[in-house]
């Protein structure tokens, strides 16, 4: 098909040899790109550890990567999560996805663990394995400046080399591969990181369908008051939720305690723009360019981050969330893990810290450096440590995104039900019963959300496997993405096709997590939420989830999906791997 390369790159650092293989077709058919093939390529190595030699790290590119589709230039990155156990994908921008499919790849396979610290650099075919010792204990942006500009970059920082559970892979400066731990994945190979450039332009069937195809998405981006609007995505950057969710009395606050921060208009959308007077930037391919950087070339932080290192620390300074989010990249460290983690850390001590304390915690956790050390570890295995996991807010180990989930029973669903534990991507309820797209629904209720969550889920899934981004859902559907990829690879899609195909990936995911051990007892949210409201003031009350309204839904949940009682699935068919190395390269 037309769209794809039909090459992979497979390197093994064990032996520091490479092989430049077929893309497995029947790969491609059951599973489209991006997180879908990652998924199915790591399948047959599940039950090694995420530190093995033997666990793969694949970065994947889906079929619209490098074409003219919008928002088409994301990659997924997928392997075994050190923080969780799960199997892991983390979706993410920049512009290496395209890079590597213009050097001529579908994917990156990468096995072994090198001798020494080392940095892959390709260069269309000629692929080199250098020494990365001069390059150890560097931080990303001192790596970057030693690197220089030209090619596109997957990096990690100290967090990442001294493998503290959360740490991500930096692309091309600030964009993370940030959740489960892929950063620490890629220090236990010794891979310091990877730079690269393509020249060659990927194959499109039909160039004028897919223009056609383009113009009817921009028409519905263009019209769309969440993306394009006066405060929109595009105007203000994911931070336009903050003013939103304190609305709606569900923004996280002080380790989930409260669901109500009063201040946190100071690090709303609004404030950031007005005190740091942002431009727009953005993934390749991308026209809603929702980042923002500072006049002094400072990322400003996404809604996630300004939450978590704004409300659940008690911390109103957006000055220092804007060196939070600077040293978290720079170390290579998941902004919502550290945050909740340095939460949970304060509701154990009863001391909330201070702005500059906040920025010495990161710093030691990315050098797991004193009490970094045992931080570095995540939430619950710190809380467990101290005798109290039931102060970890997380789901099978992974810490809750930004919505607290008394707020939205459909994302409380959603958080219990993720294949990579406690995330807020993996089916995203927030855009019907927040933002009403495409259909307003009852927060406060379960009525239906199981079939709404079911089919969201797989409907990421398919958008995560064609490496597209998920905010240009809010305006448009998987039937125009269906008309790109009929224009791209020369196949007729159809909507029903991609669900099924998004069930299929889900469906291989919770079979490799139930081989590791994961069953209905993961399937649960912290106890907080069961017993504790959120808000109460004034007559607005943010009352606690009634549990046995919450396992209905899940019993609901599961009768859909087709699991056991014990949150199983039927043993499913592995895909085959990539074809054993052969090459003296």
């Amino acid at each position: 098909m037309h769209g794809y390369t039909g090459k992979s790159l497979f390197i093994d650092l064990s032996t520091e040899k490479y092989g430049i293989v077929k893309t497995p077709p029947s790969l491609i058919e059951e599973f489209i790109g991006g997180r879908g093939l990652g998924v199915a390529l790591v399948a047959p190595h599940i039950s090694y550890t995420w530190d093995s030699p033997e666990m793969p790290l694949v970065f994947s590119s889906g079929p619209l990567v490098g074409t003219a589709s919008p928002t088409s230039g994301r990659i997924s990155v997928v392997s075994r999560s050190p923080l969780t156990g799960t199997v892991l994908d983390c979706s993410v921008g920049g512009r290496f996805g395209t890079e590597m499919k213009r050097a001529g790849y579908d994917l990156i396979f990468i096995q072994g663990r090198a001798r020494g610290w080392r940095f892959i650099e390709i260069r269309d075919k000629d692929i080199k394995i250098l020494d990365a010792e001069p390059l150890r204990g560097m931080n990303v942006s001192e790596l970057t400046a030693t690197l220089g500009g030209g090619a596109s970059t997957a990096l990690i920082g100290r967090a990442g080399e001294r493998l503290v559970r959360y740490a991500g892979i930096v692309f091309d400066g600030h964009y993370l591969a940030g959740r489960g731990g892929l950063g620490a994945v890629m220090g236990s190979k010794n891979l310091k990181g990877i730079s690269i450039k393509g020249s060659s332009e990927v194959r499109v069937h039909d160039r004028e369908e897919l223009r056609k195809a383009y113009d009817e998405i921009m028409r519905l981006l263009r019209a769309s008051p969440s993306l394009f609007g006066e405060f929109g995505l595009s105007e203000f950057g994911t931070a336009a939720l903050v003013d939103l969710i304190h609305a709606r009395r569900m923004e996280p606050t002080e380790n989930f305690r409260r669901s109500y921060f009063p201040d946190s208009r100071r690090y709303s959308g609004y404030s950031l723009k007005r005190l740091f007077r942002p431009r727009k930037s953005g993934c390749r391919g991308c026209p809603i360019l929702c980042k923002k950087v500072s006049q002094d070339g400072l990322v400003l932080p996404e809604f996630e981050t300004v939450s978590h290192f704004g409300a659940l620390l008690k911390n109103s300074d957006p000055e220092s969330i804007l060196q939070a989010n600077r040293l978290c990249n720079d170390y290579g460290l998941d902004t919502i893990s550290t945050a909740s983690t340095i939460a949970c850390h304060s509701e154990i001590t009863g001391k909330w810290p201070a702005p500059d304390e906040i920025l010495e915690y990161i710093t030691r956790i990315g050098d797991r450096d004193g009490i970094g050390d045992a931080l570095a570890e995540g939430s619950l295995r710190y809380a467990t440590s101290k005798g109290s996991p039931h102060l970890s807010m997380s789901v099978k180990g992974l810490e809750l995104p930004a919505y607290d989930p008394r707020g939205a029973y459909g994302m409380a669903l959603a958080y219990a039900t993720s294949n990579r534990g406690g995330c807020h991507l993996r089916a995203y309820p927030i855009s019907y019963e927040i933002l009403r797209k495409p259909v307003s629904v009852d927060r406060f209720s379960f009525e239906g959300k199981a079939r709404m969550v079911k089919i969201s889920e797989d409907m990421n899934a398919v958008v995560d496997s064609l490496t597209a981004c998920k905010f240009v859902f809010f305006a448009t559907s998987l039937e125009e993405y269906a008309r790109c990829l009929s224009a791209v690879t020369g196949r007729e899609f159809d909507v029903q096709g991609l669900l099924r195909t998004g069930e299929r990936i889900w469906l291989l995911e919770r079979s490799l997590n139930n081989l590791n051990g994961f069953n209905v007892k993961d399937d649960d949210l912290p106890e907080r939420f069961f017993k504790e409201p959120g808000f109460e003031e004034g007559g607005i009350k943010i009352p606690p989830i009634k549990r046995e309204d919450f396992l209905t839904a899940l019993k609901r949940y599961y009768k859909i999906r087709g699991y056991s009682g014990e949150g199983k699935v039927d043993a499913l068919r592995f895909p085959q791997g990539l074809s054993t190395l052969r090459t003296d390269h």
